[in-house]
């Protein structure tokens, strides 16, 4: 193998290291979500000194001093001559306003739980096989509803449902509803508050998700919102159901397929089935080309999406990219659905389907 000339390592060099930098700043993120400097900076409506910053939150000064400088060499906060921190409309949108559907902060909250998967993921490059959601701990669970949420709350009523030819007004009038992979229940608490005379049932393999699913139920007060272990209690196979939803979950199981066909026996003739996953293309090679975050979703797949789906032996292992349109629809198809139809939703990350036996 012929030696790199200088300026070809110089270059690989600092590619490599700046994607280095961007794991340690996705840290320092982290940080400032948890410790409150995000809302600190937003809240005040104005730059801020560090001095004035760590006050304000009863935090050392040299330590917000040093978190400030990293946050404004990567350009994700503002600093004026007198070093002064601040944050931009984008910025405060996306890393201090929860309620905002650009809200990202939920994917770095189990940022710690996801990097540590690199400790014990190292086994299943030997063994092949994967570790559960509930691997990353409860708080795997809270970043994940961090980050689905505030997307989901903004536009699940408003604007998925209403592209389902009819749901609405099924669901209105009084419809049976099964969310799978429901996690903390967030989109059925949503619907159950919305729609009272329906009746809906959330299902779901981790234990977390259960446990705060079941404690966000009784925080809201609904009595037509219920929670399941599928291992305790089977889904409907009795054709009684007239929408099921799954969202950002069947790239993530073992046996996809087997779920796909325990929905077909549960779901009525008329009934819709909203499928949402992760945006991909057909091939690595068109992922590479057309997603700008192809490399983070295939490193997010080995700790966790993928790893997810082969956490038992057998595990058909889709992965983050792994269900683009045309496996959704022949996996669908497989399973006895005889429609399929791609909803007009825009969204940065997921595809929306609509699916109907």
């Amino acid at each position: 193998m012929p030696d790199a000339d200088i300026d070809a390592l110089k270059l690989y060099s600092f590619q490599v290291f700046s994607k280095l930098e961007g794991a340690v700043t996705a840290g320092m993120i982290h940080l400032g979500d948890q410790l409150g400097l995000y809302k600190a900076l937003n809240d005040a409506g104005q730059p801020l000194s560090s001095e004035d910053l760590a006050r304000r939150i009863g935090l050392n000064e040299r330590w917000v001093r040093e978190w400030a400088y990293n946050q404004a060499a990567a350009k994700l906060i503002t600093v004026d001559a007198e070093h002064r921190f601040g944050l931009t409309a984008a910025a405060a949108a996306v890393l201090a306003t929860p309620s905002h559907p650009y809200f990202g902060m939920g994917m770095f909250h189990d940022l710690p739980q996801t990097m540590e998967a690199l400790e014990h993921v190292r086994e299943s490059f030997r063994t092949g096989i994967g570790h559960d959601y509930d691997s990353h701990g409860p708080q795997g669970v809270v970043g994940l509803e961090r980050s689905f949420e505030p997307w989901n709350n903004a536009n699940l009523l408003p604007v998925v449902l209403p592209a389902l030819d009819g749901i609405v007004d099924r669901l209105r009038a009084g419809a049976s509803v099964v969310d799978i992979g429901c996690g903390a229940g967030s989109a059925l608490l949503l619907m159950g508050a919305e729609f009272p005379r329906s009746t809906f049932r959330g299902y779901d393999i981790s234990h977390y998700a259960l446990e705060r699913a079941a404690q966000k139920l009784a925080d809201s007060g609904l009595h037509n919102v219920s929670f399941y272990d599928p291992s305790d209690a089977p889904t409907p196979a009795d054709h009684s159901v007239d929408f099921i939803t799954t969202f950002d979950c069947i790239h993530d199981m073992t046996r996809p397929r087997e779920v796909m066909a325990a929905m077909r026996a549960a779901i009525k003739l008329d009934g819709v089935w909203l499928l949402v996953d992760i945006k991909a293309l057909d091939t690595f090679e068109l992922n590479a080309r057309k997603n700008p975050m192809a490399s983070l979703m295939y490193g997010i797949s080995v700790l966790s999406c993928m790893s997810s789906a082969l956490s038992e032996p057998g595990g058909e292992g889709l992965g983050t990219l792994g269900l683009p349109e045309s496996k959704a629809r022949a996996m669908t198809s497989d399973a006895g659905f005889t429609r399929f139809r791609r909803l007009d939703i825009d969204h940065a990350v997921n595809a929306f389907f609509e699916v109907r036996p």
